[in-house]
């Protein structure tokens, strides 16, 4: 979507940082079932520290603070009630996070649907079976195991090398860290390929010198599984909803402007279109999601 959204609602925060364990994941994923030769990918990181650890996809965090630098730049020129949010960058595809809390490991999903974010906290842990097979993973000596959950039957190989037990997405709860990860379909593969000591990227950080706009990082809806489902449902008979909603209310005197791709103005109604043509093309083609049974 190559738009300019102009809108004139700023919220400014803070940064935190604290020093974690920074895994780097190589994560390839078939999104359309029916074109399995299109193979995406993605690189995901799962920062750990003594409270727990955050798994989310690194394109998508710095495409996110390339567009906030940008408008943090537009605050200090000054913006006259108005800030241009360029829609010519690389987006990140990926907006699924998960979050674990230490020692419970507590795990909750952020999921976005259209224009709205969702916390949804997972109510079963995935059920090991270890199994005697070793193989090398990279750098490290790994061991099998499989389970089912969220729909899928996962083959996991960890490491007793690396003194977590954690992995990436929703998976932990072997003794060491899970180096791949794939499904029995090969539609879902995660793979370790490298780490670091770094500073945490927080939820405050997140927001880049603590930049939040109307539809970016908005605080996420905290439903449950039965909620999303339903969530999913009306935006799939209509993808434009939510969008209607917040657009309603926006205070009098903000200005919404959109362009299409040759920069013309576009009215309400052609986005609107647009937006419902764009949507369902993308559910169409986003028929693998990795835990089908959230999407049911």
């Amino acid at each position: 979507m190559k738009k300019i959204l102009a809108l004139g609602l700023i919220v400014l925060g803070l940064i935190a940082h604290a020093q974690v364990n920074r895994f780097y994941y190589d994560y390839k994923y078939i999104s359309d079932s029916t074109n399995k030769a299109d193979v995406k990918s993605d690189m995901m990181l799962l920062d750990i520290d003594k409270n727990g650890s955050k798994y989310y996809s690194r394109e998508k965090f710095v495409s996110d603070s390339t567009m906030k630098a940008d408008i943090t730049k537009q605050m200090k020129g000054g913006f006259g009630g108005s800030i241009n949010i360029k829609r010519n960058m690389k987006p990140g595809m990926i907006y699924t996070s998960v979050t674990k809390t230490y020692p419970d490991y507590k795990v909750s999903l952020s999921e976005k649907i259209g224009q709205t974010n969702y916390k949804i906290e997972e109510d079963q842990k995935p059920e090991w079976k270890i199994l005697p097979d070793k193989q090398k993973i990279g750098d490290y000596n790994a061991q099998k195991a499989t389970t089912t959950f969220g729909g899928r039957e996962w083959i996991a190989w960890f490491s007793t090398d690396i003194p977590f037990q954690d992995g990436p997405y929703k998976f932990y709860g072997l003794p060491g860290l899970i180096v791949k990860l794939e499904d029995k379909t090969g539609s879902h593969i995660m793979t370790l390929v490298g780490n670091k000591k770094t500073e945490a990227s927080t939820d405050e950080e997140l927001k880049l010198q603590g930049v939040m706009t109307f539809g970016i990082n908005d605080k996420d809806i905290e439903v449950s599984k039965k909620q999303f489902r339903k969530a999913w449902k009306d935006y799939q008979a209509d993808p434009t909803k939510d969008m209607k909603q917040r657009m309603s209310t926006l205070p009098a005197g903000a200005v919404v402007k959109m362009k299409n791709a040759d920069g013309k103005d576009i009215d309400m109604n052609e986005m609107y279109r647009n937006m419902e043509k764009s949507a369902k093309l993308e559910i169409q083609k986003n028929n693998n999601r990795i835990e089908p049974e959230l999407f049911k």
